[in-house]
């Protein structure tokens, strides 16, 4: 899984647009400030600087000589006092980037997870100054100069408009894209997402590989879906071969097929070369890299729908060293140092950056099919321990009934001994251990027959088996078992309703004989009113 950790507004920042922080706005210079030197990080805004001039916030430095980390592509100056040498650096590529030889880490989901790409890229030498970096330190240092004039002071329109250009300069710088306009005799300064202002940037966590370059791991990423490449796979290896020269002491072999986002497929492939005398051995990952990397065979591999190639080889403590210690451009050493801090398993996993939403986007998809396939394989798992219950609970029933069958194979087993024991000792008088043993079963019966020992329990448990099955019978008989006290309970209550049923009929029947009564009286009025008038 991957853990990310969110840049936030921190000291270093020389300011915060739209958040809730004291700072309003940007520093200015600060001319002729006495500043000192202290070790190089290789982080652009940050350290210190020599020089006249600093202080937007921060104070800057130069990279160092030798080498330098980015994750970009490095921009390497040339060599020291003794001649040109050259530079070697960490680059810092995606899927589908990272150009140039070198040791890849973790590319086209490498190490598992397939978090970022790390490249030992070759880089060539530049004719530098007397220290090496100095040709490098006036470019960097006017770029720094017209970052912080377009962010705090523009003056291309020199009135109240060059205010709102550098809020528009700011929201620019933190979203990590456009162009910042300050000055007409200057070129605008290009903010991308590696600038130190831009807020989309988090921190991941990639899964360190743990191959050697020995092991000649290659992975292949292909522009094709999973289930093509698995069926074309031989004609894959066919091709890759005669790429290779057709060499018939080569044999090209595929460690394993893995599905990568957008419809694209990771192939691991590594190439064993036979000697005359029977041994083999595994052609190195780099030899195999630089080759499918020249131009030639790079077009032929395009062909086969091939979009990037790197190396699957574990990171050197140095060179591991190395990469912690420096900050990646444009990410504050600040959450860089937490993030070596929250590394969950720091012997296994390593910090990448993730600068912009496409990175993320990149990260998010290949954590959701790394879930699939983890899913896939649970239910793989699920299956074969459902299998497995299904055989385990068929073995028991088969064990119990094995073990029914060896009982009666042994009582018959035993009748049969009997039987010949009986045949074979007819005519012989009975022996002395003979007489024993009939004392002994003589003894056990008596026991058996005694009214207070077993007999008397095997009869109370003969007539409690009796009664069982006498009440199972009874009860396969009845449908429905009421118990008594419930059953006096309905009795009365349905005896109490018969009951108010008797005095309402009761009722009604003298009501009728009352109306009955009512009705002739009525007619004998009617008559006697009648004889009246008449």
């Amino acid at each position: 899984s991957t853990r990310t950790q969110q840049q936030d507004a921190s000291g270093n920042m020389a300011f915060n647009f739209g958040g809730a922080s004291g700072t309003t706005g940007l520093t200015a210079p600060a001319f002729g400030a006495a500043t000192t030197t202290s070790a190089p990080t290789g982080f652009g805004f940050g350290s210190t600087t020599t020089g006249a001039f600093g202080g937007f916030g921060t104070t800057t430095t130069s990279a160092p000589a030798g080498s330098t980390f980015s994750f970009s592509n490095p921009s390497n100056t040339g060599g020291g006092l003794f001649g040109n040498t050259p530079n070697k650096g960490f680059g810092f590529s995606g899927l589908g980037t990272g150009t140039g030889t070198g040791t890849g880490f973790g590319g086209l989901g490498g190490g598992g997870l397939g978090f970022g790409s790390f490249n030992l890229q070759p880089t060539q030498p530049q004719q530098g100054g007397l220290f090496g970096q100095q040709a490098q330190a006036p470019a960097q240092s006017n770029h720094l100069i017209n970052t912080a004039s377009a962010l705090s002071a523009p003056t291309l329109l020199n009135d109240e408009r060059d205010a709102i250009l550098a809020k528009w300069n700011q929201l620019q710088a933190f979203w990590g894209t456009g162009k910042g306009y300050f000055n007409n005799s200057i070129p605008p300064v290009d903010f991308t997402q590696e600038n130190p202002f831009c807020r989309f940037k988090a921190v991941g966590y990639s899964c360190i590989p743990s191959s050697k370059d020995e092991d000649g791991l290659v992975a292949l990423a292909l522009n094709k879906k999973e289930a093509d490449v698995r069926s074309q796979q031989q004609q894959l290896v066919e091709s890759l071969h005669k790429m290779l020269g057709g060499n018939p002491t080569l044999t090209v072999n595929v460690e394993g097929v893995k599905a990568l986002p957008d419809n694209q497929t990771e192939v691991v492939i590594y190439l064993v070369e036979r000697s005359p005398n029977g041994t083999s051995k595994r052609v190195p990952a780099t030899n195999l890299f630089n080759y499918v990397e020249q131009a030639n065979i790079k077009s032929q591999l395009q062909q086969l729908g091939v979009t990037m190639s790197v190396t699957r080889t574990a990171l050197s403590p140095a060179q591991l060293k190395q990469l912690l210690q420096n900050p990646p451009a444009g990410v504050d050493p600040i959450i860089w140092e937490q993030a070596k801090v929250d590394n969950p398993d720091p012997e296994k996993l390593i910090p990448v950056p993730m600068v912009g939403f496409k990175e993320l986007l990149r990260r998010l998809k290949i954590q959701e099919q790394m879930t699939k396939q983890h899913q896939t394989r649970v239910d793989i798992i699920s299956n074969d321990i459902s299998e497995l219950q299904k055989n385990q609970a068929t073995t028991v029933a088969k064990i119990a009934q094995y073990k029914r069958k060896l009982m009666d194979l042994s009582h018959r087993v035993l009748q049969v001994l009997i039987r010949q024991e009986i045949q074979r000792k007819s005519g012989y008088a009975i022996q002395m251990d003979e007489e024993h043993l009939r004392v002994q079963l003589d003894t056990i019966q008596s026991e058996l027959n005694a009214p207070t020992q077993f007999k008397g329990r095997l009869n109370e448990l003969m007539s409690q088996i009796r009664m069982q099955n006498h009440y199972g019978a009874v009860r396969a008989e009845e449908k429905y078992i009421v118990d008594t006290d419930l059953l006096r309970e309905i009795k009365q209550h349905l005896k109490q309703q018969q009951e108010g049923l008797s005095h309402l009929i009761s009722v009604i029947k003298d009501d009728i004989e009352d109306i009955k009564i009512i009705e002739q009286g009525l007619h004998d009025s009617v008559h006697v009113r009648a004889g009246k008038l008449s």
